[in-house]
């Protein structure tokens, strides 16, 4: 059985249709870049995916779950348990230190592993910046504290729009490399967004995302 299996996915914001029958599996261990046009409906479709939005129609299951027929809680409380986030917008919460940031999926678990916070953060070189604030830093190390947040409590799935765009070459294929280190050692599977060739040849496949739906790139 798939990790995250999707069936005949679609989404339409009124007349205008994002895409439709989506059909995509995810294997555990393997990273999958996720291709296409700006507008394409990438983002969105992650955020089905996660659960975050809703699709018109179609089946998405999860770790053996039909995702879609869960109300919010069951919903909530898998997505916690299984699903790291990497968001494009970073998503930290500016009230909350870096490490805080970073071990807020472990809290919501009702875990406290300060030694795994700080693993995640040497992880992306920033163990020594623990105490910041986010307003506190640059854009690419927001992306960094956003990685380590969305891995640091091991889930089986990995979604990640655009997780290089704010780094340097030098830091992005250090994080690709993290990415793919994570994948393994948790028995996950990653779906990555990005529009860097470079990022796409690092994964095991690449798929491509418009109106019809996936198609391998």
């Amino acid at each position: 059985m798939s990790l995250l299996s999707a069936r005949r996915l679609a989404k339409s914001y009124g007349e205008v249709a994002v895409f439709s029958e989506v059909d995509l599996d995810l294997e555990a261990g393997e990273i999958v870049a996720l291709l296409g046009e700006s507008g394409s409906g990438k983002s969105t479709l992650l955020n089905c995916l996660a659960g975050l939005d809703e699709a018109d129609v179609g089946s998405i299951t999860l770790a053996g779950q039909d995702l879609r027929a869960l109300d919010d809680e069951a919903r909530s409380a898998l997505r916690r348990r299984e699903l790291g986030f990497i968001f494009q917008a970073f998503h930290l919460l500016p009230h909350l230190s870096v490490a805080d940031n970073v071990a807020l999926p472990l809290r919501l678990l009702g875990q406290r592993d300060d030694e795994r916070v700080q693993q995640m953060l040497a992880a992306v070189e920033l163990g020594a910046l623990a105490a910041r604030m986010p307003r506190q830093l640059s854009g690419g190390q927001l992306q960094r504290v956003a990685i380590a947040r969305a891995l640091v409590h091991r889930p089986r799935l990995v979604l990640a729009d655009e997780p290089t765009g704010n780094l340097d070459p030098r830091h992005a294929g250090e994080v690709l490399e993290l990415l793919r280190r994570c994948t393994l050692e948790a028995g996950a599977a990653c779906l990555l967004v990005t529009h860097s060739e470079r990022a796409a040849e690092a994964t095991d496949r690449q798929l491509r995302l418009d109106a019809s739906g996936l198609h391998a790139a």
